[in-house]
């Protein structure tokens, strides 16, 4: 199968666009615990219960949402849309698993405006969480067979998963673990430069540089104001929610004074307690500044910038692999983001496994994933269900 198909026959992309709704609509209300967790329910949804793509594929485009800026998951959802069923299914996959969390935060902020506290969330995320280990855990061991293919890659891994944990930053390992690689397979095979992976590195370079100069001036609250503040953040975001609060904090608390410093952190905070693209943020502020159309110019602004970075990487990531340096570059990201992956999943750990009651409910949740390949969608909902009744008996 192809990993880029624009040309899907008529009759088969419309079966095929309301497959990804289906998919993508139920991730969207079910897929708590971050772009980590979001990618493993992705990857067991459309490479082990489903052959839409290869673990090679996935490992590919996995890589290359790492190397753009915005949101991972979201990233990972527009391009499984375009391998199925092209540019249709580009839009479909990404909105159909925005939408339903953009709902979801839509609504929780109509009751924040009119009663002025946060929706109570702990006790939903105190059973979530343990899951989520167990499903980030199993993904990383699979993803692993295929991407850690040779000695040179586990050092390139390993040697990532050290300096991530030291804390350097992912556009650091990102292209150095590619630049090893892709010297390794030169060295190798002498016969001129990546010109794909260099032409998508000055792409990206290119396009962060001009979203990074359309500095949005200072301006009351509006919704063309909005719109610019969140485009920004979309164009030129990486990493994690913390560096989403500070991203935000410098133009919504500190430069334009539209927000306050707790009305920032309960934004955070229920991006972070609700299924679906963290991201969906922008759809808590947008509400709190401009009601239901400012809701909506948010979350347009900061989702826009990844459909047009996909649509742009997209068809040029299966040509990679056509150049020997090119692909090995491929190997060394897709190795490193897997390093970041397993950093991430450690802190989550961290954070999850508190009690007996944790630890017992994500070891529960790895045999079913393991020995009966139970949907991770169900063991989402069983732990937050064992949460919320947890809190209701103490």
């Amino acid at each position: 199968m192809s990993a880029a198909r624009a040309d899907v026959p008529p009759g088969r992309r419309t079966a095929s666009l309301l497959e990804l709704a289906r998919l993508f609509l139920r991730l969207g209300v079910t897929a708590f615990g971050g772009p980590a967790v979001h990618i493993a329910m992705m990857e067991d949804e459309v490479v082990r219960r489903r052959p839409w793509l290869t673990r090679e594929q996935f490992l590919d485009f996995l890589g290359a949402t790492n190397l753009i800026p915005g949101p991972n998951s979201t990233e990972m959802a527009i391009h499984i849309g375009f391998v199925r069923a092209g540019w249709p299914g580009l839009l479909v996959a990404g909105l159909s698993f925005i939408v339903p969390a953009a709902l979801i935060v839509g609504a929780i902020a109509w009751v924040y405006v009119r009663f002025g506290t946060l929706v109570q969330a702990e006790a939903l995320l105190y059973g979530v969480k343990p899951v989520a280990v167990a499903i980030v855990a199993q993904a990383l061991v699979r993803l692993a067979r295929t991407a850690v293919r040779s000695w040179t890659l586990a050092l390139v891994a390993a040697a990532c998963v050290v300096a991530a944990a030291a804390g350097v930053h992912e556009l650091i390992l990102l292209p150095a673990a590619g630049g090893v690689m892709a010297a390794s397979a030169l060295v190798r095979r002498p016969g001129g430069m990546a010109r794909h992976g260099l032409a998508v590195c000055a792409a990206g370079a290119a396009t962060t540089t001009l979203a990074a100069q359309a500095a949005v001036p200072a301006t009351p609250v509006g919704l063309w104001p909005i719109f610019l503040v969140f485009a920004k953040a979309g164009a030129l975001l990486y990493g994690s929610g913390y560096v989403l609060f500070a991203f935000l904090r410098a133009d919504l608390v500190e430069r334009y004074r539209w927000l306050t410093e707790a009305e920032l952190i309960d934004a955070i905070a229920i991006g972070q307690v609700t299924p679906g693209p963290l991201f969906t943020t922008a759809t808590f502020v947008g509400y709190v500044l401009g009601g239901t159309p400012g809701a909506a110019i948010a979350t347009a602004g900061i989702f826009l910038p990844a459909f047009v970075f996909v649509a742009l990487m997209g068809p040029i990531v299966p040509r990679l692999r056509r150049s020997a340096a090119a692909g090995a570059a491929l190997d060394g990201v897709n190795a490193a983001a897997l390093a970041l992956m397993t950093v991430v999943s450690w802190q989550l750990g961290r954070t999850a496994l508190v009690d007996p009651l944790t630890v017992a409910l994500a070891a529960i949740s790895l045999f079913a994933l393991v020995r009966f390949r139970v949907n991770s969608a169900w063991l989402i909902a069983a732990g937050g269900l064992a949460g919320l009744a947890t809190w209701a008996l103490a």
